[in-house]
């Protein structure tokens, strides 16, 4: 594992009050939160943007709150619809900052990043709901935005990563709003089967994610186990794969997610789908939040940027 990383990994475990199944959804936010104010006390003052706005747009059942990123006054600008990590049961818009400002900073893109409701007060498929919402929203608003509706794209980081590919599913049924690239970061492909080698590897250890959390995580968005086969909640279980939009999956070294999210790219790959499948090696789940912390971490996101970069500028993916 890399030096630095593995340093971090020391000061979160200090940091932490007990494992997450030990305490309440709300203290495990509370914690989250602390453990990326930790990160930006660290390491100074995250990315500066453009600008930051709070917006609120239409969900299926109330307002979505969002923080709207923009690199410049541009218009005619790529849009990333971000969904953050969490296990759908944590996280915010706050803890997806760093990531945000990095992809807005140096992809050069607007990013949308979106606070869709969590479990277990909202259970799948709660977030499923408001992540297609909030993208249709975006592709119908793009050029309010300032930005170019061909160039929408979805991204996230692990649940968010799930949410991410969940919505370029959907995307495909006719009629719906036209999606030009996912970005896959440690994404949860499968949560109806926690038995990879990556899980009997890493699942005992203080890596950023245990198979211990991931069961708890899984239990409050999922405690009908027969929805776990659901491609909603675990796209890697989704039959066919075709005429999906092109994907960079992102994987760190010493994640219990790895291999289901590389296998997740294989079978893209099988598919015809167009995909850069990026191994981060030395690096932990939850790495990218650590760019501009952990020199690694912020070498790899600088190689993660020139890929949206990349895929931000092709033609709109035509179903």
């Amino acid at each position: 594992m890399d030096e630095q990383t593995a340093l971090m990994c020391g000061v979160l475990e200090l940091a932490a009050s007990a494992p997450h199944d030990q305490l309440t959804p709300e203290q495990n936010r509370v914690a989250f939160e602390k453990n990326m104010r930790i990160l930006k006390l660290i390491g100074g003052s995250f990315e500066r943007v453009h600008s930051v706005e709070q917006l609120s747009i239409p969900g299926p059942v109330g307002a979505i709150a969002c923080r709207l990123y923009r690199p410049g006054t541009g218009s005619g600008l790529p849009l990333v619809v971000y969904f953050h990590g969490g296990g759908f049961v944590i996280g915010s818009p706050s803890t997806a900052d760093n990531v945000a400002r990095h992809i807005c900073r140096h992809a050069g893109c607007v990013v949308l990043s979106v606070d869709y409701r969590l479990a277990p007060e909202h259970r799948f498929p709660a977030a499923v709901e408001d992540a297609w919402a909030a993208f249709s929203w975006a592709v119908e608003h793009a050029a309010e935005l300032g930005c170019d509706p061909r160039r929408v794209l979805v991204g996230g980081d692990s649940a968010g990563g799930t949410l991410s590919a969940v919505v370029a599913q959907l995307a495909r049924k006719p009629g719906s709003p036209r999606l030009a690239g996912q970005l896959l970061f440690y994404a949860a492909t499968d949560c109806a089967e926690l038995g990879t080698p990556s899980y009997r590897t890493f699942g005992e250890k203080a890596f950023g994610l245990s198979a211990r959390d991931m069961d708890w995580f899984i239990a409050q968005y999922l405690p009908d186990r027969r929805q776990r086969f659901d491609p909603r909640a675990s796209p890697l279980r989704s039959e066919d794969l075709r005429g999906l939009p092109p994907a960079l999956v992102v994987t760190a070294e010493f994640d219990v997610l790895r291999d289901e999210a590389e296998t997740y790219a294989r079978r893209l790959r099988e598919a015809g789908v167009p995909v850069t499948l990026m191994r981060c090696n030395g690096m932990i789940h939850g790495f990218l939040s650590m760019a501009g912390v952990i020199r690694r971490a912020t070498s790899y996101f600088e190689r993660v940027a020139a890929e949206i970069r990349h895929m931000s500028a092709q033609e709109s993916f035509i179903r």
